[in-house]
């Protein structure tokens, strides 16, 4: 991958990831975006062999990591614990972006170290809305710490 890593993104929905893709490509947010299809998949890109795009990821931070929970495999909460109880990656920034609005769940993710949690709006502008804020924050305001330092 050239430059930095921005956005990992981890979706099992194929329509769902189209749409964040799409938002984020229309705001000129998605140059640096990887697109990981379930928990299995992103652990093993951000723990997994020693490839060069692994090693990017343990020694510059993406600037965030979208996440959805429910996902087969290995599941977004999973994915988060792993991520976070790890002090290579602790201080990656999480959002969570599911359909799950479930208290419960939100609890859990914060507990776990969730920096967001957003519950996926189901109509499409509000989605794509949603997707540019969100970006826009997380790629543009927010200042990250980096990894490994």
């Amino acid at each position: 991958m050239n430059g930095e890593l921005e956005i990992i993104l981890v979706e099992d929905n194929m329509d769902d990831a189209a749409l964040v893709i799409r938002a984020l490509k229309k705001n000129n947010l998605a140059n640096k975006l990887v697109h990981l299809k379930d928990g299995a998949e992103a652990l093993e890109f951000i723990f997994g062999k020693n490839t060069s795009e692994q090693l990017e990821v343990l020694s510059h931070s993406p600037r965030v990591m979208l996440l959805d929970l429910k996902m087969p495999k290995i599941n977004g909460m999973e994915v988060l614990e792993k991520v976070k109880a790890d002090p290579r990656t602790k201080a990656m920034p999480i959002v969570v972006l599911t359909s799950s609005a479930e208290d419960p769940d939100i609890k859990r993710c914060y507990t776990l170290g969730a920096n967001s949690y957003i519950v996926k709006p189901v109509e499409f502008d509000n989605f794509s809305k949603v997707i540019a804020e969100l970006g826009l924050y997380w790629l543009v305001l927010n200042q990250p710490p980096q990894l490994n330092q």
